[in-house]
């Protein structure tokens, strides 16, 4: 194509009719995209509802199925002819997987997530470093609510100034890729509970059943409770892994140091509650201390000497 004196090198009229084609097809096929995502609705971030999860799978059926469409169209477009095209894709598959193997692995971290049911929107879990709700899934990245880092892993990378877990404003991005090289740790996904576990150091003269008795009170009072656990889940749970209802109620179990003796009550709760739940136990076990004069231990140091102390008084001078 010759245009103000100059030879325009691949550039004809076939290949501006395919490039105003191209155009017309994706701005179309975005459009129906946009429309039919509108019409499913808005996904809920955090939300556990059957309803929003099944707006959520078909809002992702309706991108994978644009994008094959896209890649078949174009493909169908620019290189009709079937020798080109066998030519063409072998050259662009060769750059594709040496250009983008970043993108490439993260796009198949994608189809892993779905076809393995890692995880899906809704559900808390840690993953690449980062602890929280996940809000989006997409071909490259997961987009996760951050949330803080009980006292215990405070020093973990990237340091947490929330020091629970409980949201912490930020919105992190997680490429996909993360799951062939790092461990994903799923809180909600299958066994909607969490185990937790609160220890109270106490002097070996204090009342050991007693406080045993208020640790369990307040575990089963602010806890999961077993027995109002409905009968098929239950049953699902001791089917499908293993746990009999005895492990789903509280208990205490004592630890004997140089110090004190260690009373530590484990108890299931769920896993968007565990902060209000340990802090009105801690209410109820301080409040019912104080009533039956039972004494937190704390460190003690005992002076056993002191060095000898020599007081020297000089003379005045003149």
């Amino acid at each position: 194509m010759e245009l103000f004196g100059i030879k325009w090198v691949g550039v004809s009229a076939e290949n501006g009719q395919k490039l105003l084609l191209s155009m017309i097809f994706v701005a179309a096929v975005l459009l129906i995209s946009v429309v039919t995502k509108a019409l499913l609705g808005k996904v809920a971030a955090g939300d556990h509802d059957p309803g929003a999860q099944l707006k959520f799978w078909m809002r992702q059926g309706v991108s994978l199925l644009s994008a094959v469409v896209l890649i078949l169209g174009l493909l169908s477009i620019w290189f009709n002819d079937p020798a080109r095209l066998a030519t063409a894709f072998g050259l662009m598959s060769a750059g594709l997987a040496f250009a983008l193997q970043q993108v490439i692995t993260a796009l198949a971290g994608y189809f892993v997530i779905l076809r393995g049911s890692t995880f899906t929107v809704g559900d808390r879990i840690s993953m690449g470093g980062v602890r929280g709700d996940v809000m989006r899934l997409g071909f490259l990245q997961t987009t996760i609510m951050e949330m803080g880092q009980p006292p215990s892993v405070q020093a973990a990378d990237p340091a947490m100034w929330v020091k629970s877990r409980q949201f912490t404003g930020r919105i992190v991005t997680v490429s996909n890729s993360r799951i062939f090289s790092e461990p994903v740790f799923n809180y909600t996904r299958e066994f909607p509970y969490i185990w937790e576990e609160m220890t109270i150091p106490i002097t070996f003269k204090e009342k050991r059943a007693l406080v045993e008795e208020i640790l369990l009170e307040a575990a089963a009072k602010h806890g999961v409770a077993v027995d109002k656990i409905p009968a098929d889940e239950s049953a699902l749970i001791q089917r499908n892994f293993g746990i009999g209802t005895d492990d789903m109620k509280p208990h205490v179990y004592f630890r004997i140091t140089d110090n004190w003796l260690e009373l530590t009550v484990r108890f299931m709760v769920g896993t968007h509650s565990i902060r209000s739940a340990k802090d009105a136990m801690s209410r109820e076990i301080i409040q019912r201390f104080d009533a039956g004069d039972i004494g937190i231990a704390s460190a003690t140091y005992d002076i056993v000497g002191f060095p000898p102390i020599e007081i020297r008084r000089g003379r005045p001078r003149a």
